[in-house]
């Protein structure tokens, strides 16, 4: 991911040292458990610590493994062997002891994993912070009215705060999903070659992902199966779709003909360069386009589950880059939404004069009810106040005076009644019910 969308945090993450660090890591638990199990002198658990563990050394040690890597890589075309054979270097004659009996993914996919938890523990954070943002901003709009819109035309009265409820929710959904997924994820093998403990004790690799905080996965080839990596990757697509939901309600409500709400724009900021009047919703149109990026990683981590027999490395190079990028452009949008959320320029006078725009329209749909309770069929009562309703919007009048001049709904409707029926508090009275439901 360019630079651009990255936060220090999820960078670091993703950095060259911390995967060096992670694969290092186990290795270190690998020898430590094989020592324990009496299959490699301790000695050389100690010499790797030495080597490559200590933490005063380790930003150093990784930088300057880094290039020697590098450089051994460009012979070998082989990333685990140039990593085996720089700790070789570093280990001297307890070298022979490292990655014994194991294959390149058992450290792979085992440090893969590491990352992916620390990775999807800064996403939850993340959610966490919007659904905050959200809380409060639905609480403090819980009862102010606007116009909800199906099709894009008005509606009938609900309230701003209902509107962010319902995000509220659907987020705190996905905040289950993903830590079922970081769970999912969790897992680590050590298993050698085909999965078959043929060279390994499959004690070392209990005792390894025990280390790690993962579970070993009950069974793999010579990788983890890769339907736990495409579950993780739809799950944060399916997150980027409810941010960009989101980004779209703020959109639609930041339209000049709208104007109910807008993205925080600063001191400074320019909207155009050719236009100085121009406030334009970039952030949440940022959240948008990135979504789209998501849904393609969903994709390409799906395409990764078929590989063929025990494994091939198709499924290597499409990782390299979705995983990273995912994990970086989903921590982008939920920072992004939650300043957008924190910062959103709410105008409830607005919203009012929106509902209050068709003059009383709107409510045809309480008259409808009111005529149904004094006994006409809904057919009736809906060709009645259609035909007041469309009059009304030919000529411009408010709904109310044309109803009070029908006849056909003066037989059943007094003035009161009618009046009573384009009241939009009557579409408040279940605001609390709703957001105790959705735990707000």
């Amino acid at each position: 991911m360019i630079a651009r969308y990255t936060s220090p945090e999820m960078g670091n993450v993703w950095s060259d040292e911390r995967r060096l660090q992670a694969m290092i890591d186990v290795e270190l638990r690998v020898l430590e458990a094989q020592a324990r199990l009496g299959l490699v002198p301790r000695q050389a658990v100690a010499a790797f610590r030495r080597a490559c563990a200590a933490p005063a050394q380790r930003q150093q040690t990784a930088r300057a493994d880094l290039a020697q890597i590098q450089r051994r890589e460009a012979r070998t075309r082989h990333d685990v062997i140039a990593f085996i054979e720089q700790l070789e270097t570093r280990l001297g004659r307890y070298g022979r002891y490292l990655h014994l009996g194991l294959t390149s993914s058992d450290v792979l996919d085992t440090s893969l994993a590491v990352l992916l938890r620390q990775a999807t523990a800064l996403l939850l954070d993340d959610l966490r912070q919007l659904l905050t943002a959200l809380a409060a901003q639905a609480r403090r709009h819980k009862r102010t009215l606007i116009i909800g819109r199906t099709h894009g035309v008005h509606a009938e009265p609900t309230t701003f705060g209902l509107k962010l409820a319902m995000f509220y929710e659907a987020l705190s959904r996905h905040q289950t999903r993903l830590r079922a997924v970081q769970d999912e994820i969790s897992v680590g093998k050590i298993s050698g070659a085909v999965g078959t403990f043929a060279n390994v004790n499959p004690r070392v690799e209990q005792q390894v992902c025990r280390a790690l905080h993962l579970r070993p996965a009950p069974i793999s080839t010579q990788i983890v199966s890769r339907d736990r990596h495409a579950a993780y990757v739809a799950s944060l697509a399916l997150v980027g779709a409810s941010l960009e939901q989101l980004a779209v309600e703020i959109r639609h409500l930041q339209r000049t003909e709208v104007r109910e709400a807008q993205e925080p724009f600063g001191d400074g900021q320019k909207g155009s360069s050719a236009m100085p009047h121009k406030q334009n919703p970039i952030a949440c149109e940022r959240v948008t386009g990135l979504s789209r990026l998501l849904r393609g990683y969903a994709v390409a981590a799906m395409e990764n589950v078929a590989l063929w027999h025990e494994r091939d490395i198709s499924h290597s190079s499409v990782e390299r880059i979705i995983l990273p990028d995912a994990t970086i452009a989903l921590d982008h949008m939920l920072r992004t939404m939650t300043e957008v959320v924190r910062g959103l320029a709410v105008s409830p006078e607005q919203m009012r004069a929106n509902l209050d725009s068709t003059r009383g329209a709107v409510f045809s749909g309480q008259v409808l009810l009111a005529l149904m309770r004094h006994g006409l069929s809904r057919t009736q009562a809906y060709e009645l106040v259609q035909r007041c309703a469309l009059a009304a919007w030919r000529n411009g009048q408010a709904l109310r005076q044309v109803l009070v001049a029908d006849p056909a709904i003066r037989r059943h409707l007094t003035p009161d009644e009618i009046q009573r029926c384009l009241d939009p508090q009557a579409h408040l009275r279940h605001v609390d019910r709703i957001f105790r439901r959705v735990g707000l």
